[in-house]
């Protein structure tokens, strides 16, 4: 009878013993830290990496994009400048070699094409242009005689002035449309938006 009731006792016992550590492993369980779930990003931020839609441009009109109108104003702004500048004969280009070398002094071919975002080879062939007419002095490099420097004549300073003037009224004409205040901001806009894809460009442009 006695040794009935110890196994019994003793069965319960060690039933009850098991049955706490069950529980007290559920509870550290629970008390356990849950990992992290990576956080979805938030929703303005997620609509900004959207890639565009070839929609959204394809159903604009070709007058309302971008590309199309600055293509379009340049061409107008060469036409105001050819027209203005026509008895001087000198080109959108030359004109910029030569503004190029008046800020810089002398400088090597390759710093000039930097300075205008042409090509070596193009703006090799419009200084070879220039030196003939006596416009611009071509030497060689004293750091490396592989290289050539450039720089402007006092005929070619004196033939700067007289472009100057046309070039100027083409400036104005080309903004012509837009107030003071307009003409200001648009000219921020466009040095922003140049400086920002400049090096998407084959020749970037060193910035100052």
């Amino acid at each position: 009878m006695v040794a009935r009731v110890g196994r019994r006792d003793s069965h319960g016992a060690a039933g009850t013993a098991a049955g706490k550590g069950v529980e007290k492993r559920r509870v550290q369980s629970d008390m356990a830290p849950k990992p992290n779930k990576p956080s979805k990003p938030p929703r303005a931020a997620a609509s900004r990496e959207k890639p565009p839609r070839a929609a959204d441009w394809h159903d604009k009109p070709l007058q309302e994009r971008p590309g199309f109108l600055i293509r379009r104003l340049h061409q107008i702004h060469v036409a105001l400048f050819t027209e203005e500048c026509a008895e001087i004969g000198v080109t959108p280009v030359q004109y910029s070699i030569m503004s190029a070398l008046d800020q810089l002094g002398t400088v090597e071919q390759i710093a000039l094409s930097s300075a205008v975002g042409l090509d070596t080879t193009n703006v090799a062939d419009v200084v070879a242009r220039l030196e003939r007419q006596g416009i611009v002095r071509r030497r060689v490099a004293p750091r490396d005689r592989r290289m050539k420097s450039v720089t402007l004549t006092s005929a070619g300073r004196q033939l700067l002035l007289r472009v100057d003037a046309g070039a100027a009224r083409a400036h104005e004409r080309t903004l012509a449309a837009l107030p003071p205040a307009a003409r200001d901001r648009f000219m921020r806009d466009l040095t922003r938006l140049v400086g920002f894809n400049n090096d998407v460009s084959r020749t970037p442009v060193g910035l100052r």
